[in-house]
């Protein structure tokens, strides 16, 4: 463990390089987030006083958008994908499958280091737009509700990391996996949650939906947080949760397997 402490140390000092970038970019991603609330704000004044959408009351829905912005800060994977496939491309794995270290856990402990300085410097545009929304951010009934949503966050991270790699892993077969890389964010992005809340479709395709690992990326723990999910429906969505990181888990270790024996490179 030493030496991906090592890691992480030595992404956080490299990352501290990148921190006015970070700022820049959390900030620009307060943009569509106010566009979105704006868009929502024009479907409620259409409705009358106190009509719902899909049980979502104005408030609740502000405040969904609000903590979906704060989950992808502690869980969502930057550039991790196309580092990974550009290593694998330009062999620079090389040097790691002849030393005692595992890729993969390398390349995790610069996505911890790389969401750690990024949920720190988020933190500044993103807490000043939750304040001046204060009055429409709905907080955890309970404590054991906010263990449960810290619980579903971190399993969300996890899961996330997993699927970037499976995506990037795709350059051992491949020269360029930018398209499924954007084909999967695409879908990740709708499945997810982020676009809207997936409780607002109907409930058959919601259930379809259900059966993908991408809800419980960001739709659930949102949906935890905001007290939508609990008693058996609760531990029935962390289990299916942490039981796609292990499936995700075993999938990757696999394509990782296969990919080394067909990966080779030329040169020093």
């Amino acid at each position: 463990m030493g030496k991906y402490l090592h890691v992480f140390l030595i992404g956080i000092q490299n990352t501290l390089v990148y921190r006015v970038n970070f700022l820049f970019r959390a900030a620009a991603g307060l943009i569509p987030l106010s566009g979105t609330l704006y868009l929502w704000k024009a479907v409620y004044a259409g409705k009358t006083d106190g009509a719902d959408v899909a049980g979502y009351a104005l408030s609740q829905m502000i405040s969904y958008y609000l903590i979906v912005t704060l989950v992808d800060a502690f869980t969502a994977v930057a550039e991790d994908d196309w580092q990974i496939a550009a290593d694998i491309k330009d062999g620079h794995i090389s040097q790691f499958l002849v030393r005692p270290i595992s890729y993969l856990a390398y390349r995790f402990s610069l996505y911890l280091s790389g969401r750690a300085i990024y949920t720190v410097v988020a933190l500044i545009p993103v807490g000043l737009f939750l304040f001046f929304l204060r009055e429409h951010l709905s907080l955890p009934a309970s404590p054991f509700t906010f263990f449960a949503f810290t619980l579903s966050v971190v399993l969300a991270g996890l899961l996330q990391f997993i699927i970037a790699c499976m995506m990037a892993l795709l350059a051992f077969w491949v020269l360029d996996v930018s398209t499924f890389i954007f084909i999967q964010f695409a879908f990740e992005y709708i499945a997810s949650g982020h676009l809207f809340p997936l409780d607002i479709l109907p409930r058959w395709l919601e259930q379809i939906i259900l059966l993908t690992p991408y809800p419980y990326l960001l739709y659930f723990p949102v949906a935890v947080w905001l007290g939508r999910v609990e008693g058996d429906d609760l531990t029935r969505g962390l289990l299916i949760q942490g039981a796609w990181v292990v499936v995700g888990y075993l999938l990757l270790q696999w394509i990782w397997g296969r990919g080394i024996r067909r990966y080779s490179a030329v040169g020093g």
